[in-house]
């Protein structure tokens, strides 16, 4: 096991900054997940950590020790690639004792050391049987195992694993989540997984770093990502569906007083019995504001803003509920999941999204209202992106 850390990594190809001072810090034995959209940079610096690619600035620690000039076969990484990379005119036994031969001197190993290392492996992973066959005899999810094997036969400091569930089907690709956690949490070895996918991340990693345009937007545990997204861009990368972002304006006007619910204490609203002169407007409805959390949006520097609320925030209705922050729209859409609804409501002109659970069944035309739980609202400066409070 080791910690793996860069510092302000730079990648660049011409004039397209594919790596834009990167700093990482993965804890020894941490699953630790890049993610982010196609081309934000995350797979080049999973590369760059392999020694695969060379960094323009910046420095990579592995283990305490820098590495940026040491060749990648030395660095004690192993990587599995997005498409397993196999050698198809090799038999799976030989496939996985590839990297062992290559270093048998190195490592002081018998042609029976290697046996006994590759078939250990393939029973640990549960391809013991087809070690006498070729890669175009398996399907997907065995030739993963065998890639995964690969790499993991001569017990690395580091593993490495570029979107390595991306050709599996669905169902596949969500019992291979499983198994991939399993035998990390089973071996204790560092893992930095790369995936555009926030369901793997969320499901299996322990600290993430969300990327876009070759930058780290933020690194946190999948609660703190989801609960508490540092920009309008994680917030809606994170979740399925997304957070809904609603453009509001802070206001002062006559104050009113109000009195918050004691289940709903604590937020945007303030707590107990409020005075304040602040309102957000948003389409549809006003939302008044606890005078400390109007301060910090006036502070910020933000007059507009968006409001940010989880779909699973928002409770749907048909009668209008006596609460503080309700909106009112019409169902455009509801997608129907099983266990619960997506239902799309038109306020305005803005579309938000909320999930139904339970017996409260709506179709597109009706009017309803929207409850939002106030403890739960985000405030993001509009321009930057920024979340404010």
């Amino acid at each position: 096991m080791a910690r793996v850390k860069l510092v302000n990594i730079v990648k660049r190809y011409g004039r397209i900054i594919a790596v834009d001072h990167v700093n990482l810090d993965v804890r020894d034995g941490e699953f630790f997940a890049l993610l982010g959209p196609s081309g934000c940079g995350k797979t080049t610096t999973l590369r760059i950590i392999a020694g695969l690619e060379a960094p323009d600035e910046g420095e990579i620690y592995i283990d305490d020790k820098l590495v940026n000039d040491v060749h990648p076969k030395d660095r004690d990484v192993a990587m599995v690639f997005q498409n397993y990379a196999l050698y198809p005119h090799m038999t799976v036994f030989d496939n996985i004792a590839f990297p062992l031969r290559a270093r048998r001197k190195q490592l002081g190993l018998t042609e029976e050391d290697i046996r006994k290392i590759v078939v250990s492996t393939a029973e640990f992973l549960g391809i013991a049987e087809h070690l006498h066959k070729y890669p175009s005899q398996l399907s997907g999810g065995q030739q993963q195992r065998v890639a995964l094997a690969r790499a993991l036969v001569r017990k690395p400091k580091v593993w490495l694993l570029d979107e390595p569930l991306s050709n599996l089907d669905a169902k596949l690709r969500v019992a291979m989540r499983t198994e991939l956690k399993k035998i990390q949490m089973k071996l204790g070895i560092t893992t930095i997984y790369v995936t555009h996918d926030q369901v793997e991340a969320m499901s299996m990693a322990d600290r993430i770093a969300v990327m876009n345009a070759g930058r780290v937007l933020q690194i946190g545990s999948p609660n703190e990502l989801y609960y508490k997204p540092s920009d309008t861009f994680v917030a809606t990368f994170i979740g399925s569906p997304p957070m809904n972002l609603i453009p509001c304006t802070l206001v002062e006007k006559t104050p009113i007083e109000y009195t918050v619910p004691a289940e709903l204490s604590g937020g945007i609203l303030g707590s107990g019995k409020v005075r304040t002169p602040y309102m957000l407007e948003c389409p549809g409805f006003a939302l008044p504001v606890e005078s400390s959390m109007a301060g910090k949006i006036r502070e910020s520097g933000a007059g507009e803003v968006y409001l940010g609320i989880r779909p699973e925030h928002i409770t749907m209705s048909l009668k209008k509920p006596g609460e503080l922050a309700v909106l009112e729209g019409v169902v455009e859409v509801v997608e129907n999941l099983g266990s619960e609804l997506i239902a799309t409501i038109r306020v305005g002109n803005e579309l938000v999204k909320t999930r139904v659970v339970g017996d409260e069944r709506v179709t597109p035309g009706s009017s309803v209202f929207l409850a939002l739980d106030a403890r739960r609202i985000l405030v993001f400066d509009k321009k930057t992106g920024k979340l404010i409070i």
